[in-house]
């Protein structure tokens, strides 16, 4: 499972950022690392430089082998909030995906 961090010009991109959120994927997402063939994570501050709440967006695609791509994004005052409100909403829907496609 390849995982690609994306972010706008608006959001700063740390190595150490990135490796946390990369190591938060695997550890969140190991029962579906056979399955995903691909993970994209894109960072995006929706007001730019002006401030305001719940303008941090985090957008995740997965792509699993054989189906079609699986997004999911969240918003919150902060990015690593936003991350983890996608990942949460990521695992859910992978679950459900995977479970009809057992059903079939």
């Amino acid at each position: 499972m390849k995982i690609q961090i994306n972010t706008d010009k608006n959001v700063e991109g740390h190595d150490r950022q990135e490796a946390y959120f990369s190591t938060e994927l695997a550890k969140s997402l190991s029962r579906f690392e056979d399955k995903i063939t691909r993970i994209e994570v894109h960072f995006t501050d929706e007001n730019g430089e002006k401030v305001g709440t719940h303008d941090k967006k985090c957008l995740i695609e997965a792509r699993p082998a054989g189906m079609q791509p699986l997004v999911v994004s969240d918003y919150a005052d902060v990015t690593e909030k936003a991350f983890h409100g996608a990942l949460d909403k990521m695992k859910k829907i992978l679950t459900t995906a995977f479970e009809k496609q057992k059903a079939h």
